[in-house]
């Protein structure tokens, strides 16, 4: 997986963080949590080497991967803050995952709604979560300047072109059997690649009903 790794790197540009190798000098507890948040990553992805399905969301953003270094996965969850809707740590990695946010930004970390929400309804319908990787179709976090770094965008058509470079490194290390994006912007990205694939709602602004729906008929 190194070679995969390492096409997570990057050159700086305006506009986009790169948490596996870049330090948030406004919100990272310190100049460690770059390497704890590829770490994250690793933790998470050795765990599912042998993983038949591929959910592809558009970009990271910042209050999910941005801080955790794992698609569609935020800090709440990583600590145990999402147990009550039956989201464990373990079932996210079986290693201890940590935290890179100033405590005194999120006391119990960062949540991203559109994660709960994916992770919430993959264990309702009984799927092993070890046989699901998730990823973006831009893997890093694109943030608009005029707000600043906790803030998200839509990755630009040059972006998501540098997006599949990364996605393909992936698909040769993992061999999928179904691969599903998560709205219109990862479906058109990946199609454009050639890439086999199905497309759902994705949950955010209120379609969190219809993507259910459409991932039980995916799956069910």
């Amino acid at each position: 997986m190194e070679s995969f790794y390492n096409s997570l790197r990057r050159n700086k540009t305006d506009s986009v963080f790169n948490p596996w190798f870049d330090v948030d000098n406004e919100n990272d507890m310190n100049a460690l949590c770059p390497s704890k948040r590829l770490n994250n990553l690793k933790c998470y992805l050795i765990e599912r080497l042998e993983a038949e399905y591929l959910f592809v969301a558009e970009a990271l953003g910042y209050q999910g991967g941005h801080f955790t270094g794992i698609p569609l996965t935020s800090e709440r969850l990583i600590l145990g803050g999402k147990i009550i809707k039956g989201i464990f740590p373990d079932l996210i990695s079986k290693s201890k995952l940590e935290r890179t946010s100033k405590v005194d930004l999120k006391r119990d970390g960062f949540s991203e709604p559109s994660a709960t929400a994916v992770w919430e309804h993959i264990l309702k319908l009984k799927m092993d979560p070890r046989n699901i990787v998730f990823w973006n179709a831009f893997p890093w976090h694109p943030y608009n300047d005029k707000i600043g770094i906790l803030s998200n965008r839509t990755p630009t058509e040059t972006e998501l072109n540098e997006g599949r470079v990364v996605l393909k490194e992936l698909l040769a290390k993992i061999k999928f059997k179904k691969i599903i994006a998560l709205g219109n912007e990862a479906f058109e990205s990946l199609k454009k690649a050639d890439i086999d694939v199905i497309k759902v709602r994705h949950p955010s602004y209120g379609g969190i009903p219809e993507f259910k729906r459409q991932i039980e008929q995916v799956f069910c």
